[in-house]
């Protein structure tokens, strides 16, 4: 089995003999990482700033765009309100006792706060599930979205923009190219995915979907010159064989989509192949990854448990594994596989 091993850099990553070696500087994407589901939910942390503190690659929010205040919520199931970990807090001595329920501006306060006192950690995404998606006619659109997090962590975000780093006509392009920086190099650094909702995919009347809706604000953004001002990756949401892009979007924003989000046992059940993602260097997200035979627990399972499925999914190209395991341990959350 492949060996798992906390986080000390690049060189944390270490394989079994005579497994294949990537290149000798990995990359972002060569490894394999462990998600929090629903990072935001009081009944998993406290406060976010724990979350934060779990050692976990990937924390998700639920973000609802509430068109009647002008406010992004971040809740499971109220569209109206806030219900999460996320404090008042704005500075690192306020962290930790704040009163919670709070608002999307102020969850990324929570994260600015911290990252004070972490200056070097390893890179974080922040998975977004835009539950209703974007409203743009009421002023919470991709533009909005890339001012408050801008307005809020500013240079910490890696961003469309810095794959592409002025070389590349698309993030498809540069990530082919392998143009992802090292795991070490984004130390202090934060990622943004944006998934469509589960609310905006069951309304018969939107048509016009979270990934769909980035995906164009990238393309016009680098159209205009102004592709600095993005700060997130739309991911293509579902596990199935083949390239999903292909019959889903439009050839014009095809090479903006980088991310992918599926399943973890419908990609390994179904037998998809998913070699390819790996190959080109796209992040890919394997979700419910108890799930998969055999399954373990989705809360608390033992730490071998983790490191088994860790190393299995890593043979399978996912970049991060994701369940609901913050009962675990920083040294657990925080381990790294080499991918592939």
């Amino acid at each position: 089995m492949r060996r798992v091993a906390a986080l000390l850099g690049a060189a944390a990553m270490v394989t079994a003999a005579g497994s294949t070696a990537h290149a000798a500087t990995p990359t972002f994407t060569d490894a394999t990482t462990i998600g929090t589901h629903n990072a935001y939910d009081k009944a998993k942390y406290t406060y976010f700033a724990q979350a934060l503190d779990s050692g976990a690659s990937l924390l998700e929010l639920d973000v609802y765009v509430d068109s009647l205040t002008k406010r992004w919520r971040v809740s499971h199931s109220n569209p109206l309100g806030n219900n999460n970990n996320c404090e008042a807090a704005k500075t690192p001595g306020e962290l930790y006792s704040k009163s919670r329920d709070q608002d999307l501006g102020s969850c990324l306060d929570n994260i600015a706060a911290w990252n004070q006192l972490h200056p070097d950690h390893p890179p974080i995404v922040f998975k977004v599930e835009m539950k209703v998606g974007f409203n743009n006619n009421a002023g919470l659109g991709p533009d909005e979205f890339d001012t408050l997090v801008s307005q809020k962590l500013g240079s910490s975000v890696y961003k469309p923009s810095d794959l592409m780093g002025g070389t590349y006509s698309s993030l498809d392009a540069a990530a082919k190219a392998n143009a992802w920086p090292s795991r070490d190099s984004l130390k202090g650094k934060f990622l943004f995915e944006l998934i469509p909702g589960t609310v905006e995919q069951a309304n018969p009347f939107d048509h016009y979907w979270t990934d769909r809706e980035y995906g164009d604000h990238l393309r016009d953004l680098y159209a205009s010159g102004n592709i600095s001002k993005a700060e997130a990756f739309p991911a293509v949401l579902g596990a199935s064989s083949g390239d999903p892009r292909a019959g889903r979007y439009d050839a014009s924003i095809r090479p903006w989509f980088v991310f992918f989000d599926g399943d973890a046992a419908a990609y390994v059940n179904n037998g998809y192949d998913t070699a390819w993602y790996d190959t080109d260097h796209y992040f890919l997200i394997m979700t419910d990854a108890a799930g998969v035979s055999p399954a373990i627990s989705s809360t608390n399972p033992t730490d071998a448990e983790v490191a088994a499925r860790l190393s299995l999914l890593a043979g399978r190209h996912a970049s991060v594994i994701t369940s609901d395991w913050a009962a675990k341990s920083a040294s657990v959350l925080g381990s790294v596989a080499e991918r592939g």
